[in-house]
This record gives C-alpha cells, sequence and structure tokens, in this order.
C-alpha cells in the first residue's frame, strides 16, 4: 500500500490526479502541493525519522515538469541527494524530457491528459519497485552499511529507454539498438523487432549514449559500434553495414570511425 504526493502548480491538474489516485485501492493516501518549495518541505518532513511507518512516511512522488520555479527535473535532482529517496513518476505534458526523467531514475513517465489505466500501470510499477526494495531490505537489527547518496531502486532505467506505444511506455534496452536516425526533433530507434520514435534529438543521445558504445557517423546516424557488421570504401565514399541496413558515413567522421573499429576489434 502506497503513500503518495502529487505536484502540480495547475490546480485543476492536481486535483484530477489527485480523484485518481485516491480511487486506486492500492494508495493509502495521497496529499497534494501546488510548488516545488512546498513539495520538497512535505517531503522532508514525510521522510523525516519521527515519520510514521519504517522508512519514512512516503513512498512515491507524482511530480509535474515544467512549474513556476524550481522545474520537476529540478525536485528530482534534489532528491537524488536523500539518502532513501521516495520514487519518482513524472505527470506532464512534454515528451522531450523523457530522457533526463529516466536520468534520474524515475519509475514512469506519463503523459497528460492522464488516463486511468494509464496511471494505473504506473502505480503498478511502483508497488513492484517498493515490494523489491522491502523483500531485499535485511530483517530488522542486522547490521548493515549505510545506504549510499541517491536513489537505490530501478538501477536498469538508465540502460533503458522509455516510448510511447499507444498510450502505454514501453522499455527498450540500449543494448537492442542497432543505429539511430535522426528524423528533425525525434529519434528513430532501430532495433531487430522494429522502430521507435521518440521525442529526443539526436544530439542528446550522442552525448549520453557514448557509454553505450555508440558513436555519430553522419548527421543523421548514430551506430553501436558492437553491431557494425562492414566498413566499406568505395570510390571514396564510406558506408558501415549494421544488419540489413548499409548507412553512408560523412567524411568528417569516418577516419575517427576507422580507428574506433580498429580498437574494438584489437580489444
Amino acid at each position: 500500500m502506497l503513500r503518495a504526493l502529487a505536484v502540480d502548480d495547475e490546480r485543476p491538474a492536481l486535483e484530477e490526479l489527485l480523484y485518481l489516485l485516491r480511487s486506486d485501492h492500492r494508495i493509502t493516501s495521497a496529499e497534494g502541493a501546488t510548488d516545488a518549495t512546498g513539495a520538497l518541505r512535505r517531503i522532508t518532513a514525510a521522510l523525516d525519522p519521527g515519520a510514521d511507518g519504517e522508512g519514512g512516511g512516503l513512498d512515491v512522488v507524482f511530480l509535474d515538469i515544467h512549474m513556476a520555479g524550481l522545474t520537476g527535473l529540478d525536485v528530482a535532482r534534489v532528491l537524488a541527494r536523500f539518502a532513501r529517496p521516495p520514487l519518482i513518476v513524472f505527470v506532464t505534458a512534454h515528451e522531450g524530457f523523457a530522457v533526463q526523467a529516466f536520468d534520474l531514475k524515475a519509475v514512469d513517465y506519463v503523459l497528460k491528459p492522464v488516463r486511468r489505466e494509464r496511471l494505473a500501470e504506473a502505480v503498478r510499477r511502483v508497488c513492484d519497485q517498493v515490494r523489491a526494495a522491502r523483500d531485499t531490505r535485511p530483517p530488522e537489527g542486522t547490521p548493515h552499511p549505510a545506504a549510499p547518496a541517491g536513489p537505490g531502486p530501478v538501477q536498469s532505467s538508465a540502460a533503458q529507454i522509455p516510448v510511447e506505444l499507444g498510450g502505454v511506455t514501453r522499455f527498450i534496452p540500449i543494448d537492442s539498438i542497432a543505429y539511430v536516425e535522426a528524423q528533425g526533433d525525434y529519434a528513430r530507434l532501430h532495433t531487430a523487432d522494429g522502430s521507435h520514435l521518440v521525442r529526443v534529438p539526436l544530439s542528446a543521445l550522442e552525448e549520453r549514449w557514448a557509454v553505450h558504445g555508440f558513436v555519430r557517423i553522419h548527421r543523421s546516424h548514430l551506430v553501436a559500434l558492437a553491431r557494425i557488421d562492414e566498413l566499406r570504401l568505395d570510390a571514396g565514399a564510406t558506408t558501415v553495414r549494421v544488419g540489413t541496413a548499409e548507412l553512408a558515413v560523412s567524411r568528417r567522421h569516418a577516419r575517427q570511425l576507422r580507428d574506433l573499429l580498429m580498437r574494438h576489434a584489437g580489444g
């Protein structure tokens, strides 16, 4: 059973979210805050050692992103410094912050207008995370090292990207993506099972996914180095084959790509 806080600076949106949360039998309490400062004050009070219940009095924060003053992302960064922060579900009208949200270990990313069944799915995911955390907690009185600062649950989020399909968020493992294609302000993720469109610029994915072995080969393409099957040089033009796709490599990226492939093959 979950104790929740909903944060939104638009009163009608907050009231609607609270109504839906309180209608869910898995939510034992749901309070609201209309700004980030008030939300942080409530969170701090709820997580005080004297709060009701083991580990504090708050399990999850349903958090809007665009708010006056501190944004929801700012609030999440503050919570990341807590020893045992509540879980976070972002509830927003904006698709373009999903990658940042999951970098901050969000459990889910729900788009407005909020549908009852979509919110219920987010609550289910929170319940799973809370249950898993409780199952792995040592028995009372067992000595254990202090928990490191920052959120513990959902460690796999950093290796996944959320995609919306028919109003349902799916989590695509980054290591299942062979290459990414720029489509304006969007990016299309290509996997063995198909493709997924996300509202994230290719430049943002290039920066974040370098640690996952993705390299820029062209202004329009980002490729997983380990997925390159063949490098071709034909009449001065360089291409790579990734599965059945043949992708052009721009001249400015060709030399760096060859060097990376040689090091990758040697390592």
